[in-house]
């Protein structure tokens, strides 16, 4: 797969398999009469010129062409049928036809191709082949002239034999091309998931109309409960289309299988209220634990997803657990088990896997310090680590973080403390193949700048979130992050290559300012030093505007420490300038979706969609999220809500880019092993996987074949070989997860009801082993309250050692005081106090910043 850093700047798509149209099943109509390709296609007089691997015997006795497969191979390649020395012609559509039976059913793989290395496929389709003799027609527009293209029938990978017919092979030019046109459902566009009940609503309708059209909103039984007009705005410059707006709003009551009706078209159904984004979250964390490396998937965990474990050294794996460098690169061999794989390819990478497990452990942290979150919880995940004490979200997390603790390079050694870019195949792979059947050689490529900031930054977060439950484990990353740190000041400028991209993603980034930035804000925010604090206040990112129309993105760090600066309680003297300038960017995305037919809060210039669009919005509505959490404005909650409305099906093609969610959402995401649009007894995606979404850069063969041409939202199609609009990645789905958490700390999307409560936390006094405060908690309502727990979260492994005047207890970071039979009631206008000694951690000890009163925040002193 290759991703944008920004627009435009792209890393090599992780495939072998270039190009595939889409499959028509059918008995083609006539051609008029262009020059045959293919030789001997009907076998009347044997089958010359056709070959096959040594594993089979060709029999054409019977007037057709008939192989026994053998069962026990792995790959399809394993077992191929094949014609060399096929003409073709740069720009002529072809139409590509055969006969074929299967004995029993088989899902087999038919190629026209470059017939050497790099073996570019100018198609490449997966017919369904049963016992029954079908034509299988497909037609493709080649992008060279070749005197010498193979012609292929790739039927390998069966654990059990089977037999093979095919006849009437027949390839032809002068054929029309394909023309593509995308089934988008109902023109009345909505969040197919559902709305907040007290949220905002709107949809938005395709139509011809210029002037308003009546709406009306129906329940599941049919009974209409709110009506209105629609307001036209015009074409909408991502899609192409006139559009209309509804917002239904002003309806507030819950339920489930609501449709709009405007214009002569109904909706797809969706729900009011309920527990829209809690399970939509669960899931999207839930994604990783099958993307991990060097595990086995557990079957009792993720019932159709199991498998064995990859590239822990069992054949046909060379395994991840002693890992060469590439030739000339290093003179040693590393252990990288575990991480996560990145996306549908094997490779792991540790600028791709720095943002992710940041975005899961921020979505962790955040808990800490805002209202309306909901906790993450031990055993909320269903991973192997449920039930050991520490929340399956950092259980997660910790998977990452230990795959990118181990690219570290030794001590002692050529760039000591630096990080290796990259671990992936020497070669690319095809589709489909699963991680525990890789054959081929892993490299370790060489250490870059912008990997090692990766890791200072990551593993100086992880220190302080991880102290309260794994102490040795924290302090073992400070190490790292610092060791990192002191390697990327000593070697600001080692860069990975752009053509190091033979097996895996280049991920080249020549502008590390931005990940100096992050890594020094994290440092300084675990241990408060005045070095990195400094680093920070001098960086020129620190004051600009970080917030461009594309956002957040691997290579685009600078967002993710302004946002850390502004919500980690610090000494940091211009704090409030750094969350005024959240708000700023904030304000900037709302207006931008405020202003779009679609509520899309991503509107580039040059209307180019890039690679991962999807995440773009999502990080994008991260940002407004924060915002909210700073000022408490519900201006910036709605903004995030109608963000999700596109992600879940408000958008010009009517899908859910989120797999499982919706009545019409993405199946297909480009993955060697969720390839069932490929392999039927392999499973799609798992529910709640992000698709890239729209490219308008086209960048595979198919989207070429398909979308050519297209506008903005247009630039997708939910087809497996699209690796540029439909592939999944960890750094997608991480977004995701953590506006999903967002949404679900919303409840019912009412407002916030005001404070009830006030709290004074003063440090009365603080030495090198422990620290004294005292707490006053004061009735600030009405109505008296009889029995409280006060809760609050240190910033990381402080501890509470004794406690006067309250029952004290710990769980991680997060302490619950409540109160004794002597204080429990507080009248109005009354307050409580009591104290406590506490036990420092390594690094800062601020204040909390917030403090919940029987579950409702309260304003502090």
């Amino acid at each position: 797969m290759f991703r944008p850093r920004l627009a435009g700047r792209l890393r090599r798509a992780g495939v072998l398999v270039l190009a595939a149209t889409t499959l028509t099943l059918a008995s083609a109509p006539a051609q008029a009469q262009s020059p045959e390709q293919i030789v001997n296609g009907t076998f009347d007089s044997g089958h010359a010129p056709w070959w096959g691997t040594s594993n089979i015997q060709l029999d054409s006795s019977s007037g057709e062409l008939c192989a026994d497969i053998p069962g026990g191979t792995l790959n399809p390649w394993d077992v191929i049928i094949g014609q060399d020395n096929v003409s073709l012609v740069a720009g002529e559509t072809y139409r590509y036809s055969f006969v074929a039976t299967a004995t029993p059913d088989f899902t087999g793989r038919a190629l026209i191709q470059l017939p050497a290395d790099p073996w570019t496929q100018y198609l490449a389709v997966y017919p369904q082949l049963t016992a029954e003799a079908n034509t299988y027609t497909y037609t493709f527009t080649s992008p060279v002239s070749l005197p010498n293209a193979q012609v292929a029938f790739q039927m390998g990978g069966s654990a059990t034999p089977w037999r093979f017919c095919v006849d009437n092979v027949s390839l032809t030019g002068g054929a029309p091309p394909d023309v593509y046109k995308p089934d988008t459902g109902p023109r009345v566009r909505v969040n197919q998931v559902g709305y907040l009940t007290h949220g905002p609503k709107n949809a938005t309708v395709v139509t011809e109309a210029k002037t308003a059209l009546p709406w009306q909103l129906v329940t599941g039984s049919g009974t209409v409960v709110a009506s209105g007009l629609s307001t036209p705005r015009g074409v909408d410059v991502s899609s192409g289309q006139n559009v209309h707006s509804i917002d239904f709003s002003g309806y507030v009551v819950a339920g489930a299988g609501y449709t709009l009706v405007a214009d002569g078209e109904t909706s797809r159904p969706f729900d009011l209220g309920g527990n829209l984004y809690g399970s939509l979250r669960d899931d999207a964390l839930k994604f990783y634990y099958p993307q991990r490396s060097g595990i086995e998937i557990l079957e009792s965990l993720r019932p159709g997803y199991a498998r064995p474990a990859g590239h822990v050294g069992v054949s046909p794996n060379t395994g991840d657990t002693v890992v060469p460098c590439q030739p000339g690169v290093c003179d040693y061999t590393l252990n990288v088990a575990s991480g996560w794989y990145d996306a549908g390819d094997h490779g792991k990478y540790v600028v791709n896997g720095g943002i992710s497990v940041f975005q899961l452990m921020n979505a962790f942290e955040r808990t800490k310090y805002v209202r309306a979150a909901q906790p993450f919880t031990d055993g909320q995940l269903a991973i192997p680590e449920s039930g050991n004490g520490v929340p399956d979200i950092l259980d997660e997390a910790r998977w990452e973080m230990e795959f990118l603790l181990r690219m570290q390079v030794p001590a002692g050694k050529p760039l000591a403390g630096m990080v290796h870019h990259k671990v992936h195949d020497a070669e690319w792979t095809g589709l489909p193949l699963l991680p525990h059947l890789d054959p081929k050689r892993r490299e370790l490529h060489p250490p870059s700048t912008a990997a090692t900031l990766n890791l200072a930054a990551t593993a100086a977060q992880a220190a302080r979130l991880f102290a309260p439950y794994d102490p040795a484990f924290a302090q073992r990353s400070l190490t790292a992050a610092r060791t990192a740190w002191a390697a990327a000041v000593a070697h600001p400028a080692i860069y990975a290559s752009a053509s190091d991209n033979i097996g895996g993603g280049a991920y080249e980034d020549f502008d590390l300012r931005d990940e100096f930035y992050w890594a020094a804000t994290e440092l300084f925010l675990t241990t408060g030093e005045t070095p990195f604090r400094d680093f920070v206040l001098g960086s020129p990112l620190h004051t600009a505007d970080i917030w461009t129309e594309q956002g957040i993105s691997w290579g685009a760090v600078a967002a993710l420490a302004r946002m850390d600066l502004a919500m980690v309680p610090s000494n940091l003297p211009d704090r409030a300038a750094v969350r005024q300038s959240v708000v700023a960017g904030a304000t900037k995305y709302l207006n931008t979706l405020n202003a779009h037919p679609y509520g899309l809060p991503y509107a580039p210039a040059d209307n180019m969609f890039v690679w991962g669009s999807s995440s773009q919005v999502l990080n994008n509505m991260v940002v407004m999220a924060t915002a909210y959490d700073i000022t408490g404005e519900k201006r910036f909650v709605e903004g995030v809500a109608q963000g999700m409305d596109y992600i879940l099906g408000r958008n010009a093609l009517n899908i859910s880019y989120v797999t499982g969610y919706g009545e019409v959402s993405s199946q297909n995401q480009h993955s060697r092993w969720y390839a069932h649009q490929l392999n039927p007894a392999l499973p799609r995606p798992p529910r709640g996987t992000l698709s890239g979404g729209p490219n308008s850069y086209i960048q595979d063969p198919i989207a070429q074949q398909k979308l050519t041409g297209c506008v903005a939202q247009f630039c997708y199609i939910d087809d497996i070989e699209s690796y540029a609009t439909n592939e999944l990645t960890i750094n997608w789905n991480a977004p995701l997860a953590w506006i999903a958490a967002f949404l679900a700390g919303q409840g019912d999307g009412a407002a916030e009801p005001a404070a009830s409560c006030q709290v004074s936390y003063v440090k009365q006094d603080e030495w090198s082993d422990g620290f004294n405060v005292q707490v006053t908690l004061r009735n600030t309502g009405a109505s008296a309250i009889n029995g409280w727990t006060l809760r609050w979260s240190f910033l990381g492994g402080q501890t509470v050692s004794r406690a006067w005047s309250v029952n004290a207890s710990q769980s991680g970071a997060t302490v619950s005081a409540t109160h004794l039979p002597w204080n429990a009631l507080i009248p109005p206008g009354g307050a409580v106090s009591f104290g406590f000694l506490g036990t420092p951690a390594t690094g800062p000890n601020p204040t909390p910043a917030l403090f919940t009163l029987n579950g409702a925040a309260c304003l502090v002193r």
